[in-house]
Parts: structure tokens; C-alpha cells; sequence
């Protein structure tokens, strides 16, 4: 563990604290794609299979547990809270987020680093969590309205990935033998993606203004 890891860790976090907020405060998801918490609810259930065979410390289960318990949480709120659901964008949020599953399914057939299921599952869920935020950057493009918590959820899900490949930059030149280039690819393609939004994200902060992103 390092400095870069944890607060990318704590980063992450506080991003899902900030939407569960949002949620259970103002009972709304307004501005919020469930086909991205959709796709996230898929990477962390692809990702954690070995959470309850593969122990590594208490630390790492306890994230595990809240990452896939606060993801399916979200994704229930949206589709069947009787209040929440009401304030659900349906009309905005029609990127049809299916179409990522497979290709990132295939990539990982063909690109992994052992030929096991798990392993095949571990890099489909980077590969998909390198594309999941595309329906929520594409639900801010059209809506174009969006909330302080709302952006503050994308800021810091970009935070976090940008903190991540700082932690994968100190552990390759501190630790021996480090390089997975899967990791490094797809959190360089997730960091990319959320480049605009970082620049219309710091521009409303400078200009003390209201976050809008062109249409």
C-alpha cells in the first residue's frame, strides 16, 4: 500500500458516498445513468469473484464488500425506488451501454494474463471499467444541466483512475517484475475519457460558474 494507492482508494470511496448522498438526501438520481452503474454493478461482480476464496486483509474484503453492496444499491434505487425512480432520465439515457459487454468480453478471450476463468473475468472488468462512464458523460452532453453532486461524483471517479496510474507509475519503479499492461491501457483509455469533462470541470470552478458541457 502506498500513498497513491490509498488515496485513489479513499477517492473512490468518497465518489460513491457523494452519489448514495445524492440518492438518499434529495431522493433523486437526476443527471445519473443507470447504464453507467449498470456496467460499474457488472465490472466489480466480474472482478470480485474471489471474495469470499482469496483473503489478502481485512482492508481489501471491506472495500470489496462496499464497492459490489453500494453499486447494486444504486442500480436498485434507480429502477425500483418509488420516489427515486421517478426523477430517473429514461428519456436522456439511451446509450445503448450492451453493446460495450462483448467487445471488452472478447478483448479479454484474447488478451489476458493467464488463460483461467478468473483471470479471463478480472481483465473483462478492466476492460469495461475503462468504457462504463461513456453513458453518463453522454447523459451530462444532453441534458447539459447538471448538479454540484452530480459533478462531483464524475470528478472524483476520474480523480480516482488519474491517482491509480500514479500508483502503478511508483510501484513499477519500486517494486521488481511490476508491469501489467492490461491495467495500464485500460486506466490510460478511462483517464483519457474523462479529459473533456476535467476541462469544463476546472473552468466552472475558475470562473466560479455553473458546470455546463457543449452539446
Amino acid at each position: 500500500m502506498n500513498i497513491f494507492r490509498l488515496a485513489g482508494d479513499m477517492t473512490h470511496l468518497f465518489s460513491v458516498l457523494v452519489l448514495l448522498l445524492k440518492i438518499h438526501t434529495i431522493k433523486s438520481c437526476a443527471g445519473i445513468s443507470l447504464k453507467t452503474q449498470e456496467l460499474y454493478a457488472l465490472v466489480f461482480a466480474s472482478r470480485y469473484l474471489d471474495i469470499f476464496t482469496n483473503y489478502i486483509s481485512l482492508y481489501n474484503t471491506t472495500m470489496k464488500l462496499i464497492f459490489l453492496g453500494s453499486s447494486f444499491s444504486i442500480v436498485w434505487y434507480i429502477r425500483y425506488h418509488k420516489i427515486v425512480r421517478r426523477t430517473y432520465d429514461k428519456e436522456h439515457d439511451t446509450f445503448r451501454h450492451y453493446i460495450l459487454i462483448l467487445p471488452c468480453l472478447l478483448l479479454a478471450l484474447v488478451f489476458h494474463e493467464r488463460l483461467t476463468f478468473r483471470e479471463v473475468m478480472w481483465a473483462f472488468s478492466l476492460y469495461l471499467e475503462a468504457v462504463a462512464i461513456l453513458p453518463q458523460l453522454v447523459l451530462l452532453q444532453r441534458t447539459r444541466n447538471i448538479d454540484n453532486l452530480t459533478g462531483q461524483y464524475v470528478f472524483l471517479l476520474g480523480a480516482y483512475r488519474a491517482l491509480y496510474i500514479l500508483n502503478w507509475i511508483y510501484r513499477y519503479f519500486t517494486e521488481p517484475h511490476f508491469i501489467h499492461w492490461i491495467t495500464w491501457i485500460s486506466g490510460l483509455v478511462q483517464t483519457l475519457l474523462y479529459a473533456d469533462f476535467f476541462y469544463y470541470y476546472f473552468q466552472s470552478w475558475k470562473n466560479n460558474q455553473k458546470l455546463h458541457l457543449p452539446a
